[in-house]
């Protein structure tokens, strides 16, 4: 049966997601890996953050990167 021969007349409306459910849970990026030289004092500071510090690096790039593209 094709999707637009379902009958939904009979369906609740949802206002909200579930909170168990999590939008793009599955994307994963394509990750590079590169090779990228930071003053030490920032890559201690990283570090001094806890485990997975190079997430954590790529998150604050992607914050910027996301704030000069909502800039434009």
């Amino acid at each position: 049966m094709p999707d637009s021969a379902i009958d939904y007349s009979d369906a609740p409306a949802m206002d909200h997601l579930p909170r168990e459910v999590r939008v793009g849970r599955f994307y994963r990026p394509v990750k590079q890996q590169i090779s990228l030289r930071v003053d030490a004092d920032v890559l201690a500071w990283f570090r001094s953050q806890g485990g997975k510090y190079q997430t954590y690096m790529n998150q604050v790039l992607r914050r910027e990167m996301r704030s000069h593209a909502r800039a434009r």
